[in-house]
């Protein structure tokens, strides 16, 4: 249901609507960027009702740049994860998670807190790992709004002004072999 705007960054977030899945950092961000930020949220989730509460604000606020699904949905999931330029999970605790997975084979760059299987699945774009060819997404550690904020805007920037960096970040996540025979 959003305008299809090519040039503008389309960010996927697909999860259980609770703290775990840091939703208290994604609707901070999305508060402080929602009329100044040009970036379009596609939303797909179920919960708890405060989450879901706060993020109808947000949809019924910017329908142009926001897209809320609060249900659960295996074929949208796929579609938002192939679809995205970005795929946040910034997860307070992430045992070990499937949705960057899925994020990295569709080539939806991730960008999640280093905790858990994320931090076991994601390399840094950090400059080293981009001349490596190893990097495959944006990770940063504190569990703050902040942090989220700028590991996105480092995400975006690449996005923007380096788009050669950002096809190999995406064509590094593609690559990895995450199946069970590896």
């Amino acid at each position: 249901g959003l305008p299809i705007r090519p040039n503008v960054p389309l960010i996927g977030i697909v999860g259980r609507l609770a703290e775990q899945k840091g939703w208290d950092l994604i609707l901070q961000l999305m508060k402080w960027w929602i009329d100044h930020r040009d970036v379009q949220w596609v939303i797909l989730g179920s919960g708890e009702q405060r989450y879901a509460d706060a993020l109808f604000q947000l949809a019924m606020q910017r329908p142009d740049r926001v897209s809320l699904q609060t249900t659960f949905s295996d074929p949208l999931a796929h579609r938002i994860e192939a679809g995205a330029d970005l795929f946040l999970m910034p997860s307070l605790y992430e045992p070990c998670g499937l949705n960057q997975l899925y994020s990295l084979r569709y080539g939806a760059v991730p960008v999640v807190r280093s905790t858990g299987g994320l931090a076991d699945t994601v390399q840094d774009a950090s400059e080293e790992n981009i001349l490596r060819g190893v990097a495959t997404g944006f990770v940063f550690e504190d569990y703050k709004p902040e942090a989220l904020a700028q590991a996105t805007i480092r995400a975006l920037d690449v996005y923007s002004q380096a788009p050669e960096v950002w096809s190999k970040i995406i064509t590094a996540g593609m690559s990895q072999d995450w199946s069970w025979a590896k």
